[in-house]
Parts: C-alpha cells; structure tokens; sequence
C-alpha cells in the first residue's frame, strides 16, 4: 500500500497529530511519503523523518508564504497528483490553527473520500478501509483521505539509521497556478490581532475547605440568561446550516434561510445557483467535516471555530482565537459567499465539574466529586489529548461551548482554547496549585492546592 502523509512543521517539529498520522502510516505500510510545506528552516526536522523510513518531500517556494487553508489544501493536491497512493493520511488539525479544514478541504480537490477524526483503523482489505471515528464507524473505498486524531506516539529513530535526501519542489516542480498560492491565493485574510479580555473576571480567593457551602448558595441561585449582540446594520441574505446557529445568524441578517445539514455537495449546487451573502455552520464534528468540503467545491473562504460576528452591512467579519495564546483575530474574506464555521453553546448542566490534564493522576477523585453534586464531567484538550477521557467531554475551542450555572475547572492551566468555551458560564470557579495560573484570571473564585 502506498502512503502519504501531510505534515506540518511547527517551531521545528512536526506537529503532534501529524506526528501521529505518520506513525499510523508507518505500522500499515514500508511504502510511506512524508509532503510538507515548509520553509528550508523545517529541513532538521524532515532529515529526521527520513530516518524513519519515509520518504520525504518539502514543498518550498516563496511563492507559498502566507497561504491559508484553501490555498494550503490547493498546492498539496498538485503534488499529490504527481504520486501514486492508496491512502493519504493528515493530522487532524495543527496545533497553530486548529481550523481542522485542509483533510477535508484537500480530499475535495483530489476528487476523494475523506474520513475524519479517525480514533482507529478497524480493517483494510485490496479495496476498502473500515475505520472507527467520534462519529461512529465510517468506511471508504481505496484511495481516500483520513484525519487521524492523537491516538499514538510517534516512534523514535533506530540509533543506527542514517537520513536520507529530502526532496526539494517548487511551484514550478508542481505545476501549481501562483495566483492560487500564498497571500494573493488566499481568500481569508487577517485585518488585524489583539489581545482580548473578553471573559476576564475578578477572581476572590477562597480556602477548600470553603468550596462545598459556596456550591450549595452558587447551586439555588437563577440562570443569567445568554444574549446575542445584534448588529445595528445588516447583511441581506445569510444561510444557517442548520438551526442551532439560529440567534448568531439573524443577529447579522435580515433574511435567513436555513438549510438541513445533507449532502454537502448538494449545498454547494444549491449555493451555486442562489448566490447567498454568507454561509453559517455549526462548528460541531459534522460542520467541521463538510464546511471545509462546501469551501473546496465553491472555491471560497472559511474561517474556523468563529467566536463573534460583525458586519456593517456589506462586509461579514469574524472573530476568533489565534496562535494558541490570548489572541483574537479579526478576519475578513474576499470571495463569496463568505462561510464560518461557528462556536454554539452546548445544552448545559446547572454543574459541570472539568479536569484538566493538570488533574490526570486524580481524575478518579473528580469523577467522584462530579458525581457528589450530580454534575456533569467535562475535559480540556490537554486531558482529551492523553487518551485518558472521550472527544466528546471536551470543553473549549475545538470541544463544545458550555454554559452552565457552576463551572469547575480543576488541574486546567487556562489556555484560550478552553477559557472561550466557558465565557457563558454564570460563576467559574478554579482549582490549580499554581498561583499564577491564566484560568485564575477567568474565574470568579480560585483556591490554590492540589485536588
């Protein structure tokens, strides 16, 4: 069987769910092709990776720089095209972006079957790939694109391996157009980035011993009630795919249409034909999976995971999380129809009890403390990442926006990632021995100890 593997390098080393897309790639098959665009910096990195096995090829062109999903996925598939696969596997998104769109979006350009959020391969056979997902079992027939999600470590080289030649193609080596390339093939394009302190609450430091009487007052009190800020001028004519980004979507326009969440290639005919403004989704598993898929067909924009929205009337701006710190991004696009993909709060407990990975060794006692006060057991990434907990406990950026009554962060450091899925929670309260740990800036009361 030959492989190949999209891999990105981030800070000189591959990046994690790449790195185990690889190892993956590496226990199916001997016939494995390592492609990433990476500047000639990445070159330590990829040599590494040739001592695994893999051949490797780096796609370097200036010409490349500044590309965003769409123009990422664009310069992947015209190398692909010049090698023979059975199987492509990717990451199931970086760990800069987390836009999770390149698998879906590039498997579309290749005219191939994607299966995303892989958490394990159930069988092969000459002519089909049977796969366990967060969405159930999925199979596709030969060749398709998988996204495989952080389910293995990526072997280290033998001490006796020696690197091989990393391969060098340009734009010209790839016959790729440069006008769909880079910055000027991009149709998403940040206007600007700032610090955001949306969310920020301030924090009174109680005991432990505290914490039982504080949930049983917090437990009684009356749900605020969650509001969206309507735009004061507004956009003419916005699609929902589906109703749960309903409140988000009239916010912005004065006609919605909402569309059942089917074929995404019948939505992409539809928009075709009808030429909407903009394109809502739900920035669940299954908007996450097609939206990316509707950008490639249509040829358009799609900025991820989108916290707010604004528009002033002709143009839809979008808000979200950038460079895995307190970033946000304020990002337009120049094609249309313009498509987001949007973070909706969950349905929510009056209790969610959440570990982070900073509570791994005590998850055991959460789990019963959650159960104490009958509430519901939530994650963060980092703790998802382990293994140790199901995707669908996750909390935060990439998981599911949650807002209940009480929220209890224990063992979570506070990333962005986590603390903008929690902004509509009535009252945080955090549990971290560090003192200057970003959660405690998020919460409306903190104790200082191990749980």
């Amino acid at each position: 069987m030959k492989i190949i593997v999209c891999a990105k390098i981030i800070n000189g080393e591959i990046n994690p769910f790449d790195a185990c897309a690889l190892e993956t790639a590496l226990r199916l098959s001997s016939d494995v092709t390592v492609i990433s665009m990476a500047p000639l910096s990445a070159r330590p990195e990829l040599e590494r990776l040739t001592r695994l096995g893999a051949k490797v090829i780096s796609l370097t062109d200036n010409v490349f720089a500044g590309s965003d999903t769409l123009a990422t996925s664009y310069i992947l598939s015209c190398a692909i095209n010049k090698l023979d696969y059975d199987l492509i596997l990717c990451g199931r998104q970086t760990t800069d972006g987390d836009t999770a769109q390149v698998g879906p979006c590039l498997a579309t350009m290749l005219g191939i079957h994607p299966i995303t959020n892989v958490l394990e391969i159930s069988s092969q056979a000459d002519n089909e790939i049977v796969c366990r997902t967060r969405m159930g079992e999925e199979s596709s027939a030969f060749p398709s694109l998988l996204t495989i999600e952080r389910i293995c470590d990526l072997r280290f080289p033998s001490i006796f391996s020696k690197p091989g030649t990393v391969e060098v193609w340009d734009s010209l080596k790839i016959g790729a157009d440069i006008s769909r390339c880079g910055q000027s093939g991009s149709p998403t394009r940040v206007l600007k980035s700032f610090e955001s302190d949306k969310g920020t609450r301030k924090c009174k430091f109680i005991t432990m011993d505290e914490l039982d009487g504080l949930i049983n007052t917090l437990v009684n009190q009356k749900k605020q009630d969650i509001s969206v800020v309507e735009s004061q001028v507004k956009l003419k004519n916005v699609w929902a795919v589906g109703t749960e980004i309903a409140n988000e979507a009239c916010a912005i326009a004065e006609d919605v249409t909402f569309i059942d969440e089917t074929d995404p290639r019948k939505i992409a005919e539809m928009a075709h034909l009808k030429k909407p403004e903009v394109i809502l989704w739900n920035a669940n598993l299954w908007g996450r999976k097609n939206a990316p898929i509707v950008a490639a067909l249509l040829q358009t924009g799609l900025c991820a995971d989108c916290t707010s929205l604004a528009t002033d009337g002709k143009r839809l701006y979008m808000y979200r999380p950038a460079f895995g710190g307190n970033i946000i991004a304020k990002i337009e696009c120049k094609t249309t129809p313009v498509m987001a993909t949007l973070r909706t709060t969950s349905d929510f407990s009056d209790i969610i009890v959440s570990a982070g990975k900073g509570a791994s060794d005590s998850f055991a006692k959460v789990k019963a403390f959650a159960d104490k006060y009958n509430a519901e057991l939530c994650a963060s990434r980092g703790l998802v990442d382990t293994g140790k907990v199901p995707y669908p406990m996750q909390v935060g950026l990439t998981g599911k926006t949650v807002a209940p009554k009480i929220y209890v962060a224990i063992g979570i450091s506070g990333a962005v990632q986590h603390t903008c899925g929690i902004e509509n929670a009535d009252v945080v309260i955090a549990v971290n021995p560090d003192k200057d740990a970003r959660i405690f800036e998020y919460a409306d009361y903190g104790i200082i100890a191990e749980f």
